[in-house]
């Protein structure tokens, strides 16, 4: 008995090594991905919450404010909803209002209907021209903002008084108000503004700067004693962060869709990039027309080709298309043996009496070998294979 060499596999699938090597690029970059948005998380999700936070220990942000008027009392609860901060406002509640900028017309315009009446102070801060006009009605923000950032009151208020220069440079504002209260002006136009509400138990003050709630600025000036008296009149302080992500405000009147919510620049830049995807498309698209021969840079072995399209047909289990081309190849070569033209190879009435009549051969039989149907399965598949070899080195026996 004989053992035959084992021959090297040729098979086109990718081994498990083969798949690793190139698929850990994409796996090393999805992992630190991941460490990225788990790392941001941690740090998101500490005692550091952000920029005028009253729960926040950074620079920027105001717990020192918020344990000073522990001290003195005044009890301070964030809230992050409309419909929290509307129930808050109270005669016994001060309501700041940390970025007013951030709440649509609706919810502005809700906000303001909940405090007008309530007799409880509502502080502003830094609300610029988009909001100021409906939180405090009457009062107009000024384009341009404040050079100087520490300035003196030159006003009649008590609390800014006592508190003496601050840093409130920032944003300006004018009123129409007659009784309102006008601090710290910049270029003639105040950065303060008190205006008291229709019961005249309350009151809207108007902030144009954050600076003195900030922890790093809250020790300078007379920062810390303007905004204890202003945080600090009403035993009780709201600290309202709005969010963008507040779905509480329905009914206000300014619910829109998707395509509404996105800026228009938006939407111009996704008609571009549609052209420009329409345009590649053409530009990349198989041309129409006759096919143009094109030299391989590369010389592929014949029976690679002919391997190649055997595993193909293999996979697709066509096994007729295997047989429709053997018998073909094979009627194209045996027609010049026995004197027919290549061009009648494939009529069995012109190819089969020539093949009989140099075989000496039933034609029944060549008929059912060169036209018959196609294999059943891979061993009869073989098994034609086999007999049409048989057949061509038959008629090339001189």
């Amino acid at each position: 008995m004989t053992t035959g060499a084992t021959l090297p596999s040729t098979s086109a699938s990718l081994t498990a090594r083969q798949v690793w090597t190139r698929a850990r690029g994409i796996v090393l970059a999805c992992l630190l991905l991941l460490a990225g948005a788990v790392a941001i998380a941690v740090i998101r999700s500490d005692a550091r919450h952000g920029a005028l936070d009253p729960r926040s220990a950074d620079p920027y942000g105001s717990r020192a404010v918020a344990e000073l008027l522990a001290d003195r009392g005044v009890s301070t609860r964030v809230v992050t909803t409309l419909d929290e901060a509307r129930a808050a406002a109270g005669p016994d509640t001060t309501l700041l209002v940390a970025v007013p900028d951030l709440l649509t017309p609706g919810r502005q315009s809700a906000l303001h209907s909940a405090t007008a009446r309530s007799g409880g102070r509502t502080l502003l801060v830094a609300a610029g021209s988009s909001s100021v006009e409906r939180l405090a009605p009457g009062v107009t923000a000024d384009p341009a903002t404040s050079f100087g950032s520490t300035l003196s009151p030159e006003c009649s208020l008590p609390a800014a008084v006592r508190a003496g220069a601050a840093d409130t440079g920032g944003i300006r504002y004018t009123t129409t108000h007659l009784d309102a209260d006008s601090c710290y002006p910049s270029q003639r136009l105040a950065t303060l503004v008190r205006v008291p509400d229709i019961s005249g138990n309350g009151d809207t003050v108007v902030l144009g700067a954050p600076d003195i709630l900030y922890n790093d600025r809250l020790d300078e000036q007379g920062n810390a004693s303007l905004a204890l008296q202003l945080l600090g009149s009403r035993p009780h302080l709201v600290w309202y962060l709005p969010s963008l992500s507040d779905a509480s405000a329905t009914g206000t009147g300014d619910q829109k869709d998707f395509l509404h919510l996105l800026p228009s620049g938006w939407l111009w830049g996704t008609l571009q990039l549609f052209v420009a995807a329409l345009l590649a498309a053409f530009w990349r698209a198989r041309r129409l027309g006759p096919l143009v021969p094109e030299r391989l840079p590369v010389a592929i072995r014949a029976s690679e080709t002919v391997e190649g399209r055997a595993r193909l047909y293999r996979k697709a289990d066509a096994r007729d298309r295997a047989a429709t081309a053997l018998r073909s190849t094979t009627r194209t070569r045996l027609a010049p043996l026995v004197g027919v033209p290549v061009a009648q190879a494939h009529a069995p009435e012109a190819l089969l009496p020539a093949l009989s009549a140099h075989l000496h051969g039933d034609g029944q039989v060549l008929h059912f070998l060169l036209f018959g149907p196609p294999p059943a399965d891979d061993a009869a598949l073989i098994a034609l294979t086999d007999r049409l070899d048989a057949l061509e080195r038959e008629v090339r026996r001189p």
